[in-house]
């Protein structure tokens, strides 16, 4: 039986995400588990996620994931590249999962898939290297080496942020040589940043957003019933919603403490993008301003924002694992629990089940795990009610296993 694996954050999680789940049974089986791999308390843009993981976790799993894993933290804040490699490999360590599905605007799995090809070449490093250096954001320069190498129509596919991240789940299947086929649907209704027309599915930017307004129960609507009903459970409890400027003068002071050459470390590229955030964290007096102040044409605002999270996270580049060093369940159902089971027998990574598990993973893995507790932490400072964000919480949550059949809770 084919099992699909998808990549998520379910920020919140919408109608549009359920519609991806039915459209992964319909061409797969009504059958087929689903087992998804979703970010912790942090998102890959590098925000604080509107809800944390365990409330997410269980609205996937009511909604129809079978089985829920969590993305490690150095993988879920990076790169659209580092965030799809960590979600694939992942799913590759489960030993089940025979299909990546995901969503798309162009819904062409083979042109994408051709597109990932090409941006592993050689031929297209060449004609990377002679674009970079002039001025031109780093996006920019790889669609017009892709259109040299493929022509303008498969290039524009770049333009667009879903197609984007199916092509790096692509550029990671091939990269591991996995027998894993990529599956995806055309994405319908509002774009990535768009506002939702009557009818269509809504982004989970516009819910966030409403949110941020005080549009309260527009925001309820567009949310899929389960997400509402733990938004709604996790708001009476003082846990949501969770934004990044309930935390900022922590992290502004967490920026305005650190030196230069603990800047320049953020600076994957050595670009010189750490010391312009330096500067621009002493000259401004909130995030956005100084995010604002350090971009520039060739840095996408994004990388900035990860930068002062990671900083924020002690999140350290250089000091990131290559690969992820176990699997930790966060949520299941019936057939979760099966996949499970049959993990003990596939998985190629240990199973973290219960947090008392960690003693018997190697040192480098219960750093990882203890970055994840420390970050947990950190999170919980963001919570609407104070008196809810106690320290700790991972050291005592376990899976959620939930019994969905009639009758039972």
């Amino acid at each position: 039986m084919p099992a699909a694996g998808m990549i998520i954050e379910y920020n919140p999680l919408h109608s549009g995400h359920v519609y991806l789940m039915e459209e992964t049974r319909r061409q797969l089986g009504a059958e087929t588990p689903i087992i998804g791999v979703m970010s912790g308390d942090f998102v890959q843009r590098g925000d604080f996620a509107l809800l944390r993981r365990q409330a997410r976790a269980r609205a996937a799993v009511e909604s129809g994931v079978d089985l829920v894993l969590e993305l490690p933290l150095p993988w879920a804040v990076s790169s659209a590249e580092r965030f799809a490699d960590g979600g694939v490999q992942t799913l590759l360590a489960t030993g089940l999962v025979t299909h990546l599905t995901f969503g798309s605007e162009c819904g062409d799995a083979a042109a994408l898939r051709e597109i990932a090809a090409c941006l592993l070449s050689e031929a297209y490093q060449t004609e990377l290297r002679s674009r970079l250096g002039g001025g031109a954001s780093y996006a920019a320069c790889r669609q017009s080496a892709v259109e040299a190498l493929l022509g303008k129509e498969p290039a524009a596919l770049l333009e667009t942020p879903n197609n984007n991240l199916g092509v790096e789940y692509c550029k990671a299947l091939l990269r591991h040589g996995a027998c894993v086929q990529p599956v995806t649907t055309k994405r319908l209704g509002a774009a990535h940043d768009g506002e939702a027309k009557a009818g269509e599915y809504p982004s989970a930017s516009v819910i966030r957003d409403l949110l941020r307004q005080g549009e309260h129960s527009a925001a309820l609507e567009l949310m899929a019933p389960a997400m509402r009903t733990q938004y709604l459970a996790e708001e009476a409890a003082g846990r949501t919603p969770v934004f990044s400027e309930h935390c900022e003068r922590a992290v502004l002071a967490r920026l305005r403490s650190m030196s230069r050459a603990e800047f320049a470390a953020l600076d994957e590229g050595q670009e010189g993008l750490g010391h312009r955030l330096y500067d621009a964290v002493r000259e401004t007096a909130s995030l956005e301003e100084a995010l604002d102040a350090a971009k520039t044409k060739r840095y996408a605002y994004a990388r900035l924002r990860r930068m002062a999270l990671w900083a924020y996270l002690g999140i350290v580049p250089a000091e990131r694992p290559a690969v992820p060093l176990y699997l930790r369940p966060l949520a299941a159902n019936a057939v979760g629990r099966e996949l499970l089971a049959k993990m003990r027998k596939t998985a190629v990574l240990p199973v973290l089940a219960k947090p008392n598990h960690v003693r018997r993973l190697s040192p480098e893995a219960q750093r990882l795990f203890e970055q994840e507790v420390r970050a947990a932490d950190l999170y919980a400072l963001a919570y609407p009610d104070l008196s809810a964000a106690r320290g700790g919480s991972l050291w005592k949550e376990m899976p959620d296993i939930l019994a969905l059949d009639p009758g039972k809770e």
